[in-house]
Order: structure tokens, then C-alpha cells, then sequence
């Protein structure tokens, strides 16, 4: 006698009654098979254009987050098009680290992230200073030609906290915008005004020879690697000095400076 074949055993199978146990069971399998089949499809045809929803969606954020820094956004016309990145880097390696941006505050709760200073070397007065740092770059290309950096140290009356910008050379300031500050309004305060902020762009932090020169001059600049000081605000003035020294320094930004210029990030 003859096997049924494929055809006549699904006529079998749908002659079946609604309720029947079996059918149902098969039923149940065909469709989740069915159903998997179509989810993993679409994931694998999805992929592309869900990773590039996901980099131009990064991309937003952090233009956004950058431009609601007063005075950023012309920093970064100023510099040009190009690639708008987000990195954390390790201070202490020289080297991008494996924590992601999101998860930066959690890995800082540990003590094994952070760098107790000297005396000496804390010019900045913060005691420690984090090894990992969410820094930003503007790329043309493989190059950096915008690196925006987090820069913070104690003034007159508290905490300063700022962004500064340097240019591809890694030794121009394109830009200085403070972000927080407590100090005397109309004095040290004055700190957050545009047009001090302002005087920054163009300056130089070393010299020929890599030695650090910037400073606030006491009085009106005379030099590519001096500020105009606030009037009455000589600590203040002289905080943001030893702010801007300490993170652009060898204990700060200074090895990643010089890993840039090496073409190494």
C-alpha cells in the first residue's frame, strides 16, 4: 500500500475539527516558526539602518549638548564641518577607555579612578583629579581639528567649572566658556562675561620650546600667551590662571595633547 503523500496528509491535517488538541499544538508551532523566520529577517535587513539611526541620533545629542554651552556653538562654526565625536578618555593610560559616556558617573564612584595629587602638583586646588574625562572632538577627516575639554578648579568663592577648545595644533585656544561659578558678582563674576571669554580665542598655551606660558596678565594682555586680568578680581584672575595651567599641564590634558599631535586618537 502507498504512503499518503505531503498534499494529502495536509488535507488530513485541516479536516482535523477546530478544537482538536493536535491541530492546535501544530498550529501554535507553524506560526512561532513562521514568526521567528520574519523577526529574524527583518532584524538582519533592519540592522544597517538602525545603526545609522543610532550614529545620527548620537551625533544630534551631542551637537546639542555642545551648542547649550554658551559660546561653544561659535566655536565650532569657527572650526569648520567635520565629525563630532564623544570619547572618555583614560588620563592616566593615555588611552580611550572601555566606560561609555552614560556610564562615566557610576565608574567615578570608585576610588581606584582617581588620582590623588600633590601639593605641588594641584595648582587647581581639587585634591584629586578623575581618571577617566569625557572629552569631545571635531574630525576632518582622521584629524582632530577642534578638541573640547572639561576644565574646573577652586576660585575665590568656590567652585569654577569651564569648557575649553583647542585647535588642531593642540596649543591654540579656540574658545573658554564658563559653566559654573560662584564668585563675586560684578568682581570674579565678571569671569562669565562674553566679551572676557571672548579674549581667549587665539591665544597660545606653550611656547617654541613647550613650555607652558599662558597666564592672566594683571592689567591689559601684552603677549600671544597672556588674558586681560578682571580689574579688582586679581584671585579670581589668578585662579583661572592656575585652572587653565594644571588641566592643560603634564598632571592634566598634557600627555593626551601630546598623544594628538602624535596622530594617536
Amino acid at each position: 500500500m502507498a504512503k499518503p503523500g505531503p498534499i494529502t496528509l495536509w488535507k488530513r491535517f485541516l479536516s482535523l475539527p477546530i478544537d482538536s488538541r493536535g491541530k492546535t499544538l501544530v498550529v501554535a508551532f507553524l506560526v512561532s516558526v513562521i514568526c521567528a523566520v520574519l523577526v529574524t529577517g527583518a532584524t538582519v535587513i533592519l540592522r544597517p539602518i538602525q545603526q545609522a539611526n543610532r550614529a545620527a541620533e548620537q551625533q544630534m545629542r551631542l551637537e546639542a549638548l555642545l551648542s547649550a554651552i554658551p559660546g561653544m556653538s561659535e566655536v565650532l562654526d569657527e572650526a569648520g564641518g567635520g565629525a563630532l565625536t564623544t570619547v572618555v578618555v583614560n588620563l592616566k593610560k593615555v588611552a580611550a577607555s572601555d566606560v561609555a559616556p552614560e556610564d562615566l558617573p557610576a565608574a567615578l564612584e570608585s576610588a581606584e579612578n582617581w588620582t590623588q595629587l600633590t601639593p605641588e602638583q594641584d595648582l587647581a586646588s581639587i585634591g584629586n583629579r578623575p581618571d577617566l574625562v569625557q572629552v569631545f572632538f571635531l574630525r576632518d577627516g582622521d584629524d582632530i581639528s577642534l578638541a573640547v575639554l572639561p576644565i574646573y578648579g577652586v576660585g575665590h568663592g568656590g567652585m569654577i567649572e569651564a569648557m575649553i577648545a583647542l585647535r588642531g595644533d593642540m596649543n591654540t585656544i579656540a574658545g573658554l566658556t564658563v559653566t559654573n561659578q560662584t564668585e563675586t558678582p560684578g568682581l570674579g563674576g565678571r569671569i562669565e562675561e562674553p566679551a572676557w571669554q571672548a579674549s581667549f580665542s587665539g591665544k597660545r598655551l606653550d611656547d617654541d620650546s613647550g613650555a607652558m606660558r599662558f597666564s592672566v596678565a594683571r592689567g591689559h594682555s601684552t603677549s600671544e600667551f597672556e588674558v586681560d586680568g578682571i580689574t579688582g578680581a586679581t584671585r579670581t584672575s589668578n585662579a583661572i590662571q592656575r585652572i587653565v595651567r594644571f588641566w592643560m599641564g603634564a598632571d592634566g590634558f598634557g600627555p593626551l595633547r601630546d598623544a594628538i599631535r602624535r596622530r594617536e586618537f
